[in-house]
């Protein structure tokens, strides 16, 4: 993998020693790529080809300033340590911790949830809030709830079940169970968070793309004087009905300018699963781009053709103008 991303250099590898020949510029931009390799294993615990791809494209100066300073948010199970990996990863850490409102919105798989989660959980830790409330709207993704054997909660467990993992790679599941038994840490769906004030609380909604505009409304004027709320979504999974708007996206227009809210975005680039993951997100991007550009050309075409306009060179397949 290196070879391919250094195809100047001429690289060559004994037992643990590697030797580089070629330009000063590559050799240096090389030897940072190699410190930040050997950094990444010592943190992390592992390297993945996905992870070496990673570490070499990102800028120098964002590599330099991740090795230089502890960026641990909290030890999950067995000492693992918990840290955020992308650039964006660290501004939401950032973001989180200077605001008491928060919004993640980026693609699956970049850690939106697992990042804030592991907030929460070093916030009880620390004493910082006295619970922590995971919610997510009750909207199946093709799936009907209603058919599902069992009551309730029988019902819902298994759709707040990713909440559920990731609280475990935090904490022990005895742990875990006392803190719910006691209602120290609280896993429900959005409904229940009606007429309630959350206060001393870290509150994360997760999958928020599935409120409706009248959810998100209800769940953000349940925010207490002393808690922090961090909203997760992917605009680009809405599962709501087509003629429902999505309250993720009501919030994005109407409080993107609000002091005290922030909005951070995460890209393909943070994502942090398997490397076809990134793969599929870009496929389903560039083809979600060529339908909305299809779309405004049948728009166009329909407007001229109405005012009597000729067409415009692209419906005929042409490039350049007559």
């Amino acid at each position: 993998m290196l070879r391919s991303h250094f195809p100047t250099l001429s690289l060559v590898t004994r037992g643990s020693m590697v030797k580089a020949k070629g330009s000063r510029e590559d050799l240096g931009r090389f030897e940072e790529v190699m410190r930040m390799l050997l950094w990444h294993l010592e943190r992390f615990g592992r390297l993945t080809e996905d992870d070496v791809a990673r570490l070499v494209r990102a800028e120098e100066g964002e590599l330099l300033q991740q090795a230089g300073k502890d960026d641990t948010i909290v030890y999950g199970n067995g000492g693992t340590r918990i840290a955020a990996r992308t650039p964006n990863q660290h501004k939401l850490v950032e973001a989180i911790r200077a605001n008491d409102m928060v919004f993640a919105v980026g693609p699956a798989g970049t850690g939106k949830t697992y990042t804030a989660m592991a907030l929460a959980v070093a916030a009880l830790k620390d004493r910082r809030v006295k619970k922590i409330i995971l919610t997510r709207p009750a909207v199946e993704a093709g799936e009907n709830l209603g058919f599902l054997p069992g009551d309730l909660k029988e019902k819902l467990d298994p759709y707040l079940q990713p909440l559920y993992d990731a609280l475990l790679d935090m904490l022990p599941y005895e742990k875990v169970a006392d803190h719910m038994e006691k209602g120290v840490i609280e896993v429900a769906p959005l409904a229940f968070m009606r007429g309630r004030t959350l206060d001393k609380a870290f509150v994360i909604l997760d999958e928020a793309q599935n409120t409706t505009v009248a959810q998100i409304r209800m769940f953000l004027t349940r925010m207490g004087r002393d808690a922090k709320f961090v909203i997760t979504g992917d605009a680009s999974q809405v599962d709501l009905p087509k003629k429902q708007g999505s309250g993720l996206l009501y919030a994005q227009r109407h409080l993107n300018n609000v002091d005290g809210i922030v909005f951070q975005y995460l890209t393909g680039e943070d994502v942090i699963r398997h490397r076809l993951v990134k793969a599929v997100i870009e496929a389903f991007d560039a083809a979600d781009a060529s339908e909305e550009q299809a779309r405004l050309d049948r728009a166009e075409a329909r407007k001229r053709k109405q005012s009597g306009l000729p067409f415009s060179p692209r419906e005929h397949g042409h490039d350049s103008t007559n």
